[in-house]
């Protein structure tokens, strides 16, 4: 059974800096795209980072570019998000996600993601 489990999360103060965590068990995701979504109450899900299998590639949701960054450690299956000067605006449940396609590029559409967590809160106040 594959599982993505987040962590990290937590209350926060404006312009604190979180790092959430998403470990992948069941199955290797090394040679896949995974990446980070979030959702706040009454919005849709939007994108937030993506990283190709082997971290050659990257994408990051233009307002948060410089100040969230992703990472994969394909040795223990697992990515992170480096979040950083954070804003009340970045409150919402964040969720893991990872593709079955292999050697896909660092996707933005999460109908390219086969495989999800359940998210981690953050919620940053002012």
């Amino acid at each position: 059974q594959v599982q993505l489990v987040e962590s990290g999360g937590g209350s926060v103060q404006a312009g604190d800096s979180l790092r959430l965590s998403c470990a992948a068990s069941g199955r290797s995701f090394s040679r896949n795209a995974m990446g980070w979504f979030r959702q706040a109450p009454g919005k849709e899900r939007e994108f937030v980072a993506a990283i190709n299998w082997n971290a050659a590639s990257t994408s990051i949701a233009d307002s948060m570019k410089g100040r969230f960054f992703i990472a994969r450690n394909n040795r223990t299956n697992t990515v992170s998000l480096q979040m950083s000067r954070l804003k009340p605006e970045d409150t919402a449940v964040y969720y893991c996600a990872a593709s079955a396609t292999f050697f896909g590029g660092p996707s933005r559409s999460p109908a390219n993601y086969d495989y999800w967590g359940r998210g981690t809160q953050v919620t940053v106040s002012s």
